[in-house]
C-alpha cells in the first residue's frame, strides 16, 4: 500500500502528488507552515489526506509553540491551516477534533499537551486508514463482477492516510477475487486521473485504462461501464456532494445511461449542517492551472479563465453512498443522519 503521510522524527514526511508519476519524491515538513503550504500548493491532496496533514500541522505548530502564548499561538495555527482549501470538510473536522483535545488539556505540562497532540494526529491517520478498509468491504458488493469501474480524480491512498475511498472499494472487490478493470478520466485542469489514479493502479497491478474527459459519456453509452465510483470532498445533508470538478458531468452522463453513480467517503466528510450543496463553498484555483500544463502555456497570454476546482452533484443522481458505518440510500436526509 502506498503511504501517504505519516509522522517521524517530530515531523511530517509526504509524498509529493505534484512530481508523479514521473518522480516519486517526498517532502519533510518540520514547521506547520510548511504544511499549510503543503495542502495549499497540492504537494498533498484529497479530503481525508487533507484531514491528517492538518492534525499533524497543529501537533508541529504545539511542538514549537512558547508556553507563555501557547494558547494565542494555537489559535493562529488553527486559522492558518483553515485558511489552506476551502471546500473539504475534513481538514475543519481534523482541526475542531484537534481543538477539542487542546482544551481538555488546558493547565497540563506542556511536555504532556505536546504529547497527546502529537499521539493524536497519529490515531487520526492510523484511524482513516482502517476507515477506507471498512469503506471497501462495505462497498465491494456493489461493484460488478466482470465489468469496468469509470472513475473521476483521485479517490485512492494518495487521497487518503492509505488505501483510499473510491479505489479502496475498487480494492477490496478485487481482494475478494472480482475481476474488475477501471477506465480513469484525465480530469483537467490538475490531472489527478493521469497523473495518479492509473500510477497508482498500476502500483497494485489492476488493470487501468486513461481516457480524456470528455470520452466519459461515449463509454458510459456503450455498455462496457458497470458503475461509477467517485469520492468526495464534501457531502450536505441532503445527499449532495462536492467532488472534483467535471464529476457532475460524469453523474448526468450515468443517469442518462442507467449507470449506477456511487460515491465513497469517510462519516467525517457528511457536512449535516449544510441542507444542500448550494451552501458548499467552491475553491477557486489559479488560471495558470488551466492556461498551462506543466509550465507550458496552451492558451493565448491574457485570456479569461474560469477554475472552480469542485461542482456540486445533486442527490438525485447519486446510487448510493458507501462509508465505514454503512450504505446510505435515498432520502439522504435519513439515512445519513441515521449513519
Amino acid at each position: 500500500m502506498i503511504e501517504t503521510i505519516w509522522w517521524e522524527d517530530d515531523s511530517v514526511i509526504m509524498i509529493d502528488q505534484t512530481r508523479l508519476p514521473l518522480e516519486q519524491k517526498y517532502v519533510r515538513c518540520r514547521s506547520y507552515e510548511e504544511v499549510a503550504e503543503a495542502i495549499r500548493s497540492m504537494v498533498i491532496r484529497g479530503a481525508p489526506a487533507i484531514g491528517v496533514a492538518a492534525a499533524m500541522g497543529l501537533a508541529l505548530g504545539v511542538l514549537h509553540a512558547c508556553k507563555e502564548r501557547l494558547d494565542q499561538e494555537f489559535e493562529a495555527i488553527c486559522d492558518t491551516l483553515a485558511r489552506t482549501r476551502p471546500t473539504a470538510v475534513n481538514l475543519f473536522w481534523a482541526i475542531e477534533r484537534m481543538r477539542k483535545l487542546f482544551a481538555s488539556l488546558r493547565g497540563q505540562p506542556l511536555s504532556e499537551v505536546r504529547r497527546q497532540m502529537v499521539e493524536e494526529a497519529q490515531r487520526i491517520r492510523e484511524e482513516d486508514i482502517a476507515i477506507c478498509r471498512a469503506i471497501g468491504r462495505n462497498g465491494a458488493d456493489l461493484v460488478p463482477d466482470g465489468r469496468t469501474v469509470l472513475t473521476h480524480c483521485n479517490a485512492g491512498a494518495l487521497a487518503t492516510a492509505g488505501y483510499g475511498t473510491a479505489l479502496g472499494v475498487i480494492r477490496a472487490a478485487v481482494e475478494a477475487g472480482k475481476k474488475v478493470d477501471v477506465f480513469a478520466d484525465e480530469t483537467r485542469p490538475f490531472l489527478q486521473g493521469s497523473r495518479l489514479t492509473v500510477w497508482e493502479l498500476g502500483q497494485d497491478g489492476i488493470p487501468a485504462t486513461l481516457i480524456t474527459d470528455n470520452m466519459a459519456g461515449h463509454f458510459l453509452k456503450s455498455g462496457r461501464i458497470g458503475c461509477v465510483l467517485v469520492g468526495a470532498d464534501r457531502i450536505a445533508a441532503n445527499g449532495d456532494v462536492a467532488n472534483k470538478i467535471g464529476t457532475y458531468s460524469v453523474a448526468v452522463l450515468a443517469k442518462e445511461n442507467g449507470v449506477p453513480f456511487f460515491v465513497a467517503a469517510p462519516i467525517s466528510t457528511l457536512d449535516l449542517t449544510l441542507a444542500s450543496g448550494d451552501l458548499i463553498p467552491i475553491e477557486q484555483r489559479a488560471a495558470a492551472e488551466v492556461t498551462h500544463v506543466f509550465g507550458h502555456p496552451i492558451a493565448p497570454d491574457g485570456v479569461a479563465v474560469e477554475n472552480p476546482a469542485f461542482d456540486v452533484t445533486p442527490a438525485r443522481y447519486v446510487a448510493a453512498i458507501i462509508t465505514e458505518r454503512g450504505v446510505a440510500r435515498a432520502p439522504y436526509e435519513d439515512s445519513l443522519r441515521g449513519l
